[in-house]
């Protein structure tokens, strides 16, 4: 019996224009007219007035105070997470997947929930906050330590759940070649299997920072939101968006666009640098 080829796949194939179309159509009112918008509301001034929106004394604070706190958040995730995903890929043992789970859970629970938790237990009425931080001394919420906190909280898992799979592929055969020729555990980790890893720890980073340098709806609640002291660049967009003042639009889109062209730039990285990455993982 002859087979006659389908047609779909003969001459001009309809389907790939309408498809893009489609796509682009559906990004379109979701993804990019929502981007551009703010760059256009924000030089709708000239770039002039943008820059005197974004040098700002208090935006110039909540800009470094976002940098500096995600930093922080991002070290300790990506020490965290590659601790853990050593142990959880090295070792079985008894709630071994109820530990993967617990370290995931952030990620499902809603970022005011987790801020309203941190208050519930470091707070001046807190379960641990009133006997560690009584009225009369220094507080932890409502300072930059807090909001440190509620970005180690919401993107606790993000650099471990990037890490963990490359140990669970890793081969260790160059690990166990290591331990032959007498070098100590720790002696592997540093030469042998951290350097597999450097990709991976790389991109979890990058993942962490971009997610904890645009977290809102924890750090709302557990900084106070107060203008040159505990404002983060988010809050100082949604602040100045709901003032009312004059220029205050301007002000809000001159952060917002900072914010999104840095998240642009994160994620450029991790799409063009992907094989490199997965190279690193490989080595």
């Amino acid at each position: 019996m002859k087979l006659t080829p389908l047609r779909h796949v003969r001459g001009f194939d309809v389907a790939k224009p309408v498809s893009i179309g489609v796509m682009v159509g559906i990004m379109l009112p979701l993804v990019i007219l929502p981007l551009l918008s703010i760059f256009v509301v924000g030089t709708r001034n000239g770039l002039s007035g943008f820059w005197a929106a974004l040098v700002a004394p208090e935006a110039v604070f909540a800009l470094k105070l976002s940098m500096v706190t995600s930093f922080w958040a991002t070290v300790f995730n990506v020490a965290f997470g590659l601790f853990a995903a050593y142990v959880l890929s090295r070792y079985n043992f008894w709630g071994r997947n109820a530990a993967i789970v617990t370290i995931s859970l952030p990620t499902a629970i809603p970022t005011a929930v987790a801020g309203f938790a941190l208050l519930l237990l470091w707070g001046p009425q807190g379960t641990l906050g009133r006997f560690l931080f009584p009225q009369d001394r220094s507080q932890l919420m409502f300072t930059a330590y807090a909001i440190i906190l509620a970005n180690i909280f919401v993107t606790f898992p993000l650099a471990f759940g990037v890490i963990k799979p490359v140990f669970d592929t890793m081969s260790r055969s160059l690990e166990e070649a290591s331990a032959t020729i007498g070098a100590t555990r720790w002696q592997t980790f540093w030469h042998v299997t951290l350097p597999s890893l450097r990709g991976a720890i790389v991109s979890g980073a990058l993942l962490t920072f971009a997610r904890a340098v645009g977290e809102f709806g924890s750090t709302i609640l557990v900084s106070g939101n107060l203008a040159g002291k505990t404002q983060t660049a988010p809050l100082y967009i949604f602040a100045k968006f709901n003032s009312g003042e004059p220029g205050s639009l301007e002000a809000a889109n001159a952060i917002a666009i900072v914010l999104a062209l840095l998240s642009f730039v994160i994620f450029s990285v991790l799409f063009f640098a992907r094989d490199w990455f997965e190279f690193e993982t490989q080595v």
